[in-house]
């Protein structure tokens, strides 16, 4: 054994303890690895850094700008609350409504922002189906990385591989070679867990917003419009009765004032509900259709485009003009260029419409108003704090109509082998921009170069196994053990170590240890090299028995309340049920 494959050997440890025990932040540990491999003349400086311009890596960056305007445009979001509906459906079918489209959007879109959009929207729904987040934060997860093995740009590993194929002179994958597996694996495990996983999850109940004295109260009024669905149905039918952190205390109809409200209080067109809560639960309510604060062409809530109107907190000044006036003679539209969505005064509930509302100082007034309200006003007499609220994600119905057909124009353009994917990639990324779906500035916020940087790293550390002949030792040993099972032993085996290799390190990091050793091993075989890959992209991306190895593992573990255990529950059946499968379709079709 030479000096490079213990060398390299020593480093390959060493940076998956250091990965596993997260010592530091993923991206610093490999591309720290890449640099000792450098130094230890394992591989030259142009192999180290010849993942910095490879096609695959530069199309994930393209593929955060497209996700992330589809994010802000609101496009999938709106779909996704279509199809989970109102939750009065079997659990089986609940399940299947919200997997599928999450796994579908994922197939093309990088599922990071994905889950990073829809985490809010599935908390949200499941407060307002009286459902708890924990049962359904995982399969979210879950869902998003089963439809990312469905296409070539469904996940970031996918195109790492296709990238190193391309690197060591082979074709790479067409758009839809990996959905030939992909795609039943996929819907195999959306299955498996709308019928059996979701029982092996927890249900933990989030603590309940207590609304007391103790509580920042804001109060909204909302006016039912004919195009709400509840109308004639009771308080409790229309799901207004246990809202987590909103409590509705009143209705006005006509002259009579109803508090405080029975659960089997039918709502009539034209009835004033009002509600008290936290921005946040406000906010959402403003979303329901039927249900209006405002009619205004400026701030119409279904047209908002976020890059130009945000929310902020408003504190009225003792000094103020507004004090003593009411919300309606008040010309607050007008001299403020903003809108009251809610009004908190410390102490004291407001029962009154909004626009009878007097002024006094210390209210704190939410409101919406346009980008730079809180630098002009901060300083005035009018208001004695000035600061901005939520950070919200809203776009013009026609921009989120027009991100989606240029999403349809990227897959059909690389589908179809029109121009190579990293120029359709990258023209759909500038059209995003050059047509205001998303702003530069929240473009360039979009990119996680940290995940570019442990991808291009990984280039490099994938050479350096060939380089010191460690992937050559690591494959024979493989071929040794597994041959004698045939083909579906070397298959099962390939799979089972890739995936396993997952829960201790990132699934990039996974991708470009075993690259090298997968290649090794199709020449070891003489056999045909396509089978043998699409197990490893699978495996790759099958990490379901650790939050560790997928991001989108570890974004749903706080909100979700997990633990670690959890994952273990439900991933390591998946992973062995999925193991199986993937062994015997490609079996299948490629051997039988």
């Amino acid at each position: 054994m030479s000096f490079e494959f213990w060398y390299t050997t020593i480093i390959i440890v060493l940076m998956s303890i250091a990965l596993t025990k997260e010592f530091y932040k993923p991206a610093l540990i490999v591309f720290t690895a890449l640099l000792l491999l450098i130094i230890g003349n394992v591989v030259s400086i142009d192999e180290a850094f010849s993942g910095f311009s490879n096609k695959g890596m530069l199309t994930v960056g393209f593929l955060f700008i497209v996700s992330a305007a589809l994010q802000s445009s609101g496009a999938f979001e709106n779909i996704i609350l279509q199809i989970l509906g109102n939750g009065n459906t079997s659990t089986f079918v609940r399940y299947i409504r919200f997997l599928f489209p999450v796994a579908g959007l994922s197939a093309f879109l990088n599922n990071t922002p994905i889950v990073a959009s829809l985490i809010p929207i599935v908390k949200s729904w499941t407060k307002k189906n009286n459902l708890t987040a924990s049962k359904f934060l995982i399969p979210l997860s879950y869902a998003a990385i089963l439809g990312g093995v469905t296409t070539l740009i469904g996940t970031s590993t996918n195109l790492i591989i296709h990238g190193m194929l391309l690197e060591h002179g082979y074709p790479g994958f067409s758009f839809f070679e990996i959905t030939k597996i992909g795609l039943p694996v996929a819907i195999l495990g959306l299955l498996f867990i709308a019928l059996v996983g979701h029982r092996l999850l927890p249900s933990r109940k989030e603590p309940i917003v207590q609304l007391d004295e103790n509580t920042r109260e804001f109060v909204v009024e909302m006016k039912v419009g004919e195009e709400y669905p509840n109308i004639g149905k009771s308080i409790e039918q229309a799901n207004l009765r246990h809202l987590q952190g909103l409590f509705l205390f009143q209705i006005s109809r006509g002259i009579k004032i109803i508090a405080p409200v029975s659960p089997e209080e039918k709502i009539k067109l034209s009835d004033r509900l009002f509600f008290t809560g936290l921005p946040q639960t406000i906010y959402e309510l403003q979303k329901t259709p039927g249900l209006h604060v405002i009619k205004d062409t400026d701030f119409d809530l279904e047209n908002l485009d976020s890059d130009e109107i945000k929310t902020y907190e408003a504190v009225v000044s003792e000094s103020s003009p507004l004090n003593g006036q009411t919300v309606r003679d008040s010309n607050f539209r007008n001299r403020y260029q903003a809108i009251i969505l809610a009004i908190h005064r410390s102490g004291q509930r407001i029962n009154k419409k909004v626009g009878d509302i007097v002024f006094r100082p210390g209210d704190t007034l939410f409101i919406l108003a346009k980008k730079g309200f809180d630098k002009k006003w901060y300083h005035q007499k009018d208001f004695t704090l000035v600061s901005s609220s939520l950070d919200i994600y809203s776009k013009p119905k026609w921009k989120g109509n027009l991100a989606l057909i240029l999403l349809l124009g990227l897959v059909l353009s690389a589908a179809l082998n029109l121009v190579p994917i990293i120029l359709a990639a990258a023209a759909t990324a500038v059209l995003m921009v050059a047509l205001r779906i998303l702003s530069p500035e929240d473009a360039q916020k979009s990119i996680d170069w940290s995940v570019l940087l442990v991808i291009a790293s990984s280039f490099g550390i994938g050479r350096a196994l060939e380089n010191s002949g460690l992937s050559a030792i690591i494959a024979d040993a493989l071929v040794y053990i597994f041959d004698v099972l045939g083909p579906m032993g070397v298959i099962a085996a390939i799979f089972f170590i890739t995936s396993g290799y997952t829960m201790i390190i990132t699934n990039n990091a996974v991708a470009a240890i075993m690259f090298p050793v997968v290649l090794t091993t199709v020449k070891f075989l003489h056999t045909d090299m396509e089978p043998l890959m699409l197990a490893f992209v699978i495996g790759a991306s099958a990490c379901f028995a650790s939050p560790l190895g997928y991001q989108t593992n570890y974004m749903v573990y706080g909100p979700g309340s997990y633990r670690f255990t959890d994952f273990l529950k439900i991933g390591l059946s998946l992973n062995l049920f999925l193991g199986v499968s993937v062994t015997a379709l490609i079996y299948f079709m490629f051997y039988f």
